[in-house]
Parts: C-alpha cells; structure tokens; sequence
C-alpha cells in the first residue's frame, strides 16, 4: 500500500499538470497553438527518454529506492516551481497611431477579449472581419438601421383611416401621434452612437487595418522550462523504479504478483482522475498557480508516504553489492557525486526542453536510426526462434509508434480541441476532460481483464498482434467519431456536444487497454535474455517518437489566436476534422493491415502468449 499511495500521488502531480500545461502557455503565455504543442511534445518526449538513463543509474548504482527518492525531490521543487507564473505574454492592438492592451477574462471556454482604452476596459471580439467593439454598431450598421426605420415610417402598415381629422390626431392621444412621425420613429430604432472620440476604438477595425504585437515575459518562461527540467528529470529517476521496487516485493512466480501489479495500476489511475478532476477545477476556476500547487501537493505526500513507509519495505531494491556508494573521488562519495551529477543536469535538460524545434529533428532521426540498427542486429546475429521473437517485438513496438501518436493527442490537440471547438456545460472545463480516459480505465479495466480470462478458458484469447490491431482501430475510430459530430452536430458558434469527445476518449481508453498493458509484457518474453534492457529502452525511445510525432500532428490543426481566444472558431473546427479524419483513417487502416498479418506475427512469436 505503500507504493500503492506514492504512486498515485505521483501520478497525481504528473497528470495534473499535464491538464493544464498546454491550456496555460496558450492563454497565459500567449504562444501560439502550434509552438505550444510543439514545446508539449518535447517535454513528453524527454519525460519518456530520460527513464532510460534513470533506470541505468539506478541498476548500477543507486539502487531503485534511493533512485526513487532523488526522482521524488526534484518533481516536487519542479511541481511548486510551476505554480510561480510570472506575468505572462501580453498583447496590443497597434492602430491609427495608438496602441491598446488586450486582456482577457476567465480562463475556460467562455473568456472574454478587452481592449484598454486608457483605464476604460472595453469589449471586442476579434474575427476575419476584424477587430469589433462588442455591443457597438458600425456605421454601415447605423445608416442601415435609419434606412429601415424612414422606411417604416413613410409607409404605413394600414391606411385605412379616411377621415383627415381622425388621422391627425389619434383617439389615445396626441402622445401617440408624436410617436408616428418619421423624426421620432427614426429615433425610436437607431442604436447607440459608436464611440469616436480621439483615441477611442472604432467600432469596426477592418482586417489589414492594425497589427497585433506581443511582448515575451521572458523571466516567467524561463521559470516555466526549469521547473519542466525539473519534472523531467525527477521523472526519469523515479519512473523506471518505482515498478522495480514493486516487482523486488514478492518473488519471480508468486501467485501474488500479479494482483500486486494490478492494484499498483489502480493508483497510477486514481490518482489521474483526482488530478484532472481537482487541478483542472481549481487552475481554470481560481488560477493556474492554484492548478499547479496542487499537483505539487500531491507529490509531496507521495514523497512523505515513501519515506514513512521506508520500514515495510525491507531493504529491498537496495543499491547492488558492486556500486561501492561509499568510494570517494575528491574526498566525496561515489552517492553525492551522483546526486550532484543529478541535480546539475537539470541545467542541459532546461536548455534542450526551450529547443522544441531541435529535440523533434534529433529524434525523428535517432529513433529509427536505434530500430534500424535493432533489426539489423536481429538479422545477422541471431539465428532460430530468438531471431523470429526479436523481429516480432521490433514489428510491434514500431506499430506502437502509430498507436500513441493518436493517443497523446490527448495533452494537445484534443486538449485544444475541448477548450476551442467543444460546447462545455457550466460545471465542466477543457483540462477536466482528460479525466475521461483513466475514468474509463478504472471502471472498464477490470471488465477488459476479465474478458480475457473468459475467451482464454476458452481458447479464444486474442494474441497480442490482434490486440495491438484492435487498439490501432479503437484509437482511429475515436477520431472519425468527433469528425461524425463536426459534420451534422454542430452548434451556432462552431462547437460539437461534449457528449462526442467523451465517445472519442472512450474508444481510445478500451484500445488502451488491449495494447498497453502488453506491451512491456511482450517486450520482456520476446527479446533475448541479453537483449531486454536494450529492448526496453527501445520501447521507451519508440514512446518518445510517438509524443514527437503527435506534436507534428497536433501543430497541423492550430489556427489564429489572440489573447488565446480563436478568431474564427468555423475555421478552427473544419482544421481539427480535417486532421482528424487524416488520422483516424490511418490508424483505422493500419490497423485492420496489422489485423490480416497478425497470423504471420503469431507465428514469429514461436508460442509466447
């Protein structure tokens, strides 16, 4: 129970911040939807990387609990460093020789845009016809407006009065026949006059008629990717480890151990529904350093439980005979040395993270590159039934690549998505909507597992390329559903029901569950035995592409913003189903190829179930 709590709050920090980052350097920040994405997909894409290097250390030296302990210390200085968010991106509309502040209110899908006029704030709504007061005609408005009100009254409804005495004055009065000369009826309907006092807006500024321009806070970014460098490097030490630790609790073939395993993945997703449920509540409704002190809470009682709970575990997952934690090399031990090391390279990993640019071009090479020289390897020095096993995990770990591309749209473009092109109900927000897929995963989990229980007694168990093809296809269909919604059930101002991307998510979380938990399963009974440590830090390299990949995705269906706020929500909803549809018939059609091939990767297999 132990691990079971500090994994969970673990993850509670983890997912709570994940549910408000994307929503946050939007409308906080003030970066666009493709740069936001892209810095999202090399933070996940180094939060996948770096437990490669956490695992190592922790293998040869430290041990998993010390490892754990380090990883748990940095994610909570990472976690609170993110609820100081400085002043934020700031823009100005530039017109007529002026410049006006743009600010905005709220923070959920209902915010409103202001320009200040001096101390005055006033309402606009910025669109591909431009800038307009809201609430203020435009003087084409007016006239039109005086057009049909003289209209109105040169031609009366009914002329039927005949007597000229009677037409002059009505019998209620002559209030009444005031009210019906032209002047007055005139008066009657034209609207408010528009603002035109020196320096006032418009209340039309046409598209080409002013410039948006953006100051950087370039003190709070720098706060911002620290304590991201932080988060991942804590990551790294603590997520490979944590497992370990697990696993070091009962022996090889205990009965037990896999009923410890569920119960440890119970908490990993209880503690992401709390975490989107409560961060995203209190970051959209009350502030995002609310949000994110929250997140790092909850880490910190998980670091509390871990090291309160330091007795139950009895020494296990200690530091290995060999690491010689106590040799010194310039009169300090071989451990501070390496907490030193640890704490130090956060500084190269806060300047890569700012490069989100570079971290996608290196991996989009490196990462094929490891799976080309994989198969390779495969090829030439392996002969038999390893040969076949070690091509077969190397097929499906490549077709996992595809499968969480879809999938980790969810930290950008669903996210996104939900905040632009999403009607919400009152009591729900956009960060609230990843409570959808761990919701699922703890009710339909147990459903799924017993599922396979059943068809397993019965010979029926699909293999593990069959429930790789159905994940692909569950995940491609979810997209085409919101593409469904985006063609015939769309609101007045451009949004599909939130009942549509709860589908989505619904269909990717059951394809979830037929992939995921195989994975790092198939990975270990298919890979040589002196293979499975560079086997699973191939697994981890391949998530580490899928997050830079979903981030090239994910880009591809940013629009303009302004202050955060979409200017034309027709176009940015058309731009999501676009992509959508784009991936989801892939997923969906990949799928069903590794559906026809998966008799040919049974056999591969040679047997492991």
């Amino acid at each position: 129970m132990i691990l079971f709590f500090t994994e969970m709050w673990e993850r509670f920090s983890f997912y709570g911040m994940r549910a408000l980052l994307v929503l946050y350097l939007t409308q906080h920040f003030l970066f666009g939807s493709a740069e936001a994405q892209g810095i999202y997909a090399a933070y996940a894409a180094l939060v996948y990387l770096m437990p490669v290097l956490g695992g190592a250390i922790a293998d040869r030296f430290l041990g998993s609990r010390k490892a754990v302990t380090i990883g748990a210390l940095l994610l909570v200085a990472g976690h609170f460093t993110m609820a100081f968010e400085g002043s934020g991106g700031r823009e100005y509309i530039q017109y007529g020789g002026q410049e006006y502040r743009i600010e905005v209110e709220g923070r959920d899908t209902s915010r409103q845009l202001y320009a200040m006029v001096g101390e005055e704030r006033v309402p606009i709504d910025v669109s591909p016809t431009g800038i307009r007061v809201s609430g203020v005609p435009t003087a084409a408005e007016e006239a039109q407006a005086r057009s049909a009100a003289s209209s109105q009254a040169t031609v009366p409804a009914a002329a039927t009065v005949t007597d000229p005495e009677a037409a002059a004055v009505p019998a209620d009065g002559p209030a009444t026949a005031v009210a019906t000369s032209p002047e007055t009826l005139a008066d009657a309907v034209r609207p408010a006059a528009t603002v035109t006092a020196p320096g006032a807006l418009p209340a039309l500024i046409g598209p080409g008629e002013y410039e948006i321009r953006k100051t950087v806070d370039l003190p709070g970014q720098a706060t911002l990717f620290f304590a991201l460098a932080l988060i991942i490097v804590g990551v790294g030490f603590l997520k490979p480890n944590i497992s370990t630790v697990v696993g070091s609790l009962y022996e090889q073939n205990d009965p037990r151990r896999d009923s410890g395993f569920t119960i440890f993945y119970v908490g990993i997703n209880l503690g992401s529904i709390l975490a989107t449920a409560l961060c995203g509540w209190l970051g959209i409704q009350y502030g995002w350093r609310y949000g994110f002190g929250l997140a790092g809470v909850g880490m910190l009682f998980g670091l509390l439980t871990f090291w309160m709970g330091q007795k139950w575990l009895g020494g296990r997952a200690d530091p290995p005979a060999s690491a010689k934690l106590d040799k010194k090399t310039l009169g300090v031990p071989r451990e501070a040395w390496i907490y030193i090391l640890g704490i130090l390279f956060v500084i190269p990993t806060w300047l890569i993270v700012q490069q989100h640019d570079a971290v996608e071009a290196s991996l989009l090479y490196l990462v094929p590159t490891v799976f080309v020289g994989l198969l390779l390897y495969s090829l030439t020095f392996l002969k038999g039934d390893d040969r076949w096993k070690m091509l077969a995990a190397i097929i499906l770990t490549m077709f996992s690549v595809l499968f969480w591309t879809l999938f980790e749209q969810a930290g950008s473009s669903l996210t996104l998505f939900a905040d632009q092109s999403t009607q919400m109900p009152s009591w729900f927000n956009a960060a609230q909507t990843q409570t959808f897929n761990p919701g699922v995963i703890v009710i339909f989990g147990p459903v799924m597992a017993a599922l396979w229980v059943l068809l397993a007694k019965r010979g029926l168990n699909p293999s593990v390329p069959l429930k790789f093809a159905f994940g692909l296809i569950l995940v491609g269909a979810g997209f085409l559903v919101l593409v469904w919604a985006s063609k015939h059930f769309v609101t007045a101002d451009f949004k599909v029901p939130l009942l549509w991307l709860f589908l989505a998510y619904f269909l990717h979380s059951i394809g979830e569950l037929c992939l995921s938990p195989v994975g790092l399963s198939m990975i270990t009974k298919l890979s040589v035995p002196r293979m499975v440590g560079m086997m699973m830090g191939a697994w981890f390299m391949a998530s580490a592409l899928a997050h830079i990949v979903a981030g090239i995705v994910a880009k591809s269906t940013a629009t303009e913003t302004v202050g955060g706020v979409v200017t034309n929500p027709q176009l940015a909803l058309e731009t999501y189903a676009g992509v959508f549809q784009t991936i989801g018939l892939y997923g969906v059609g990949i799928g069903f190829v590794l559906l026809l091939i998966s008799p040919v990767l049974k056999w591969m297999m040679r047997g492991v179930q």
